[in-house]
């Protein structure tokens, strides 16, 4: 039986490994199938004896990496045979100083490099996780396919997920959702980014991704219908010009749809732009603007355009290398249909990322936005040598963020994130400039510091010799060259006044009789509260602390009798003294190992404090964790709390299962938001259904009505999920009531 079982999955590996071989591309010489074949029966070889979670022979995911990377990246050889032994290094007893010796030096660097980043995740303190990811863009400025294949390997997992325990599930689908989906994105792999986000949703929000997923299917032939008679006329133009063309639906992703129904608060139905029309055409790279605009002409003919909507990316194309024009345009059934219009090139950019842009960058000699986007990249990383996690947000905000874009006085064009402001682009031109900015001119008016900028802005930045940053000024900034900048700037000047500090203290203590060792200026410091010595100094060269301050401390310690505090060259402290300092409180970590895994909520859990979150306010019936905070115990909060993605992405270590123990006696607070049509009676008939029907105390009721209509958010009491869901059932059939869903904040 074993036998078979063996015989039938080394004839799955060979059908696996054809179709990878299928994938690769038309071109593929002979030569490089020959190393494809020897990174495969290395790979085989090197995990023979390992198997997945889901009882897999290991060498499937390699296999299915390597796939996704050719066939839905568009990436050659090297990164095939890469994706093939991406695991062999760091799982098996093959060096890389082997795979150099086998593959040469260009894949050995590769495979370092995902190596090296192959346990980001996983570390135990969140700054050496932020560390590491550090580390992995310094190999995406380096070896971009070090990331892209890293990207292949994190899209197999999402795929196959379902093998792993459920904290497991939400941890890895909050970092994808964190860092792994917004590089994806930034990249130019829509397609991957759109997976990662359904997938992601299909572990934190399984009803919500169930119950979309089966309305897209429901909805499905009468899409179809409407898109034929649609697309009839457009077509029947475009054969009548002799223009190669191609025409494709894309359906919004799930997430995408959810993201839209929580936004506008609306429901499914009321989601208007569940799909585009994508028209492809076939032209040279000469006339594809030209030609692009020449359809859209010829759609606007038919249909009229909402002039609010026209995006055109084919002048100024993305950060990512994107390029495309989208218009929205109104079909004669009187709803709203977006148009993408792009030609074949533009099209292989927007679905392979990257790579697609790799290959046509001959044809575009000048760079690209791309370019430009990994420039930053590189900027960052040198620029960078603050806390690790502000690193990473300061990442993600500038790197990651929606963009604006301004223009010098010249008319050349730059780019920054939305909410930059002067200071930023001051800072964009160059350190100096900022360092010395006055003020600004915004299209020729005079603005602050602070000022935020709007696309099309065109900036003249005011400077002055005597100029230099201050404190406030990081609250004006949001770029991370700018923050850095400043920080840099301000330790510098910091450092100088401490100096001074220094020379005052010494004269001081000289005064009054007490050494200068680090013991007097420790006890100092606790005295006056201060956080480190370099604060204590520059409040000395302040004049904050002066003689007087010194002269009050050691009074006050003689007269408590703590001589201790006032050292002399012979004196010290004991081990005894050190502990009496220190302040003692309850170890959350220790008390937790002594508890079972999973924290029961409702339970009488004397020893272990835990309060809900009133970020989310989770009740009974809500799939939820628990959160060891630094000072407030165990927070329990949702699943799906706008929180928990930055908790379980960065913080995950610090997590804990819990679930409820149903209490009927126990009643918890919950909110509902009801949007209506302001009839006589209508709150009384509200009221009603949630003291008489259902005999729920309500805490409070905010109602604001507003021609016709009305906006209400009830704060009341409920015992679990069930029986909140039954009341928003059941107001919903209120006359007058339109829409009506729990809310999170109190």
């Amino acid at each position: 039986m074993q036998d078979i079982k063996i015989e039938k999955e080394r004839k799955e590996i060979i059908k696996r490994y054809r179709s990878l071989l299928k994938a690769c591309k038309p071109n593929t010489s002979i030569e490089d199938k020959k190393l494809i074949r020897k990174a495969f029966n290395l790979a085989v070889e090197a995990h023979k004896d390992m198997r997945r979670k889901t009882g897999e022979p290991y060498i499937y995911h390699p296999i299915a990496v390597a796939h996704i990377a050719t066939s839905e990246i568009g990436l050659g050889t090297t990164s095939v045979v890469c994706a093939l032994l991406h695991d062999v290094v760091e799982d098996t007893e093959y060096t890389l100083l082997d795979i150099k010796g086998l593959f040469g030096e260009k894949i050995a660097k590769i495979i370092d490099g995902l190596t090296k980043i192959s346990e980001i995740f996983d570390h135990a303190s969140p700054s050496m996780q932020a560390e590491n990811f550090r580390k992995m863009l310094l190999t995406l400025s380096d070896d971009v396919r070090v990331i892209l294949i890293k990207l292949a390997d994190r899209l197999h997992n999402m795929r196959t997920l379902d093998a792993m325990p459920h904290q497991k599930q939400l941890k890895i689908s909050y970092e994808t959702l964190y860092l792994f989906a917004p590089l994806a994105h930034r990249l130019g792999l829509y397609a991957i980014k759109s997976e990662y986000e359904d997938l992601a949703l299909k572990y934190t929000e399984p009803e919500v991704f169930a119950d979309i997923s089966q309305k897209i299917k429901d909805t499905e032939k009468a899409r179809t219908k409407f898109i034929s008679n649609f697309i009839t006329p457009i077509k029947t133009e475009m054969i009548k010009q002799n223009i190669n063309f191609t025409i494709v639906q894309r359906t919004k992703s799930i997430h995408s749809i959810w993201e839209k129904m929580k936004k506008k608060e609306i429901p499914f139905e009321e989601v208007f732009d569940l799909f585009a029309i994508r028209i492809i055409i076939d032209t040279t790279l000469e006339q594809e603007k030209a030609e692009c605009w020449k359809v859209y002409s010829i759609v606007t003919d038919f249909y009229r355009p909402n002039p609010d909507r026209l995006r055109d990316w084919i002048s100024n194309p993305k950060a990512n290398g994107y390029e495309s024009l989208h218009t929205t345009v109104m079909s004669n059934s009187g709803e709203w249909v977006e148009v993408q219009i792009r030609n074949k090139r533009m099209d292989e950019i927007a679905e392979k990322g990257y790579a697609a842009h790799w290959k046509y960058k001959d044809a575009n000699s000048a760079e690209t936005g791309l370019d430009e986007w990994l420039k930053k990249i590189r900027e960052l990383l040198k620029s960078s040598d603050g806390n690790a996690l502000d690193f990473i947000d300061d990442f993600k905000l500038n790197l990651f963020a929606d963009e604006i874009f301004i223009y010098t006085p010249k008319g050349d064009l730059k780019t920054l994130p939305i909410g930059s402001s002067t200071l930023d682009f001051a800072y964009n031109i160059h350190s100096k400039i900022g360092d010395s900015c006055i003020g600004a001119k915004v299209n020729h008016k005079l603005v602050p510091l602070n000022y935020k900028l709007k696309s099309g802005d065109q900036v003249e930045i005011i400077t002055s010799g005597k100029q230099k940053p201050k404190e406030d000024w990081l609250n004006y900034v949001i770029t991370a060259k700018a923050k850095s900048r400043i920080k840099s700037a301000l330790k510098e000047d910091r450092k100088k006044i401490a100096e001074e500090g220094k020379e005052i203290l010494l004269r001081k203590f000289k005064q009054c009789k007490i050494e200068y060792n680090s013991a007097n200026i420790s006890n100092l410091m606790n005295f006056y509260k201060i956080q480190n010595s370099q604060e204590l100094l520059c409040q000395v060269a302040g004049g904050k602390i002066g003689l007087r301050e010194i002269k009050a401390f050691i009074q006050e310690k003689e007269k408590s009798k703590w001589l201790k505090y006032i050292t002399s060259p012979f004196s010290h402290h004991t081990e005894k003294e050190e502990e009496i300092e220190k302040p003692s409180r309850p170890d959350i970590a220790t008390q937790l190992k002594n508890k079972p895994d999973t924290l029961l909520i409702g339970d009488n859990m004397d020893k272990l404090q835990y309060t809900l979150s009133p970020c989310c306010n989770p009740i009974p019936g809500d799939d939820v964790f628990g959160f060891v905070t630094i000072n407030e115990g165990i927070k329990i909060h949702r699943i799906n709390c706008p929180n928990a993605m930055n908790m379980l992405s960065k913080y995950a270590y610090r997590t804990v299962k819990a679930k409820w123990t149903y209490n009927e006696t126990i009643a918890f607070l919950a909110g509902v938001k009801i949007i209506g049509i302001d009839k006589m009676g209508i709150l009384n008939n509200i009221t009603k259904v949630i003291s008489n029907d259902h005999s729920l105390n309500i805490r409070s009721i905010a109602v604001d009505s507003d021609a016709g209509t009305f906006d209400g958010t009830i704060m009341l009491y409920v015992h679990d999920t069930k029986n909140l869901q039954i009341l928003i059932q059941n107001l919903k059939k209120v006359d007058g009531v339109r829409q009506v869903y729990r809310i999170d904040k109190t």
